[in-house]
C-alpha cells in the first residue's frame, strides 16, 4: 500500500486531489468523475463527495490501488 504524507500545517487533503497526485487518474476531472460514479472508497465505504476532507489514518481505494494518508513529518 502506498502512503501520502500531508503537507506540514495541513490537517486534511480533498479526496479528488489524492487520486490526482497519486496518478490514480489522469487528472482532476477524471478523479471527480470516478468519485461521483461511486468507484472510490474511503476506509472501506463508498464515497461520492469529491471534496471530502481526508485526514491522516484514512485509506483511499480506487481501481485495485490503495493509499494511506499519513501526518506530515516534523522535520
Amino acid at each position: 500500500m502506498e502512503t501520502l504524507a500531508l503537507l506540514p500545517g495541513d490537517e486534511y487533503i480533498e479526496l479528488y486531489k489524492i487520486l490526482k497526485v497519486q496518478s490514480m487518474t489522469s487528472g482532476g476531472g477524471e478523479a471527480k468523475f470516478v468519485i461521483s460514479e461511486g468507484q472510490v472508497s474511503v476506509n472501506g465505504e463508498i464515497e461520492t463527495r469529491k471534496r471530502k476532507k481526508v485526514i491522516a489514518g484514512d485509506i483511499v481505494s480506487f481501481n485495485g490501488e490503495s493509499v494511506q494518508i499519513v501526518a506530515a513529518s516534523n522535520e
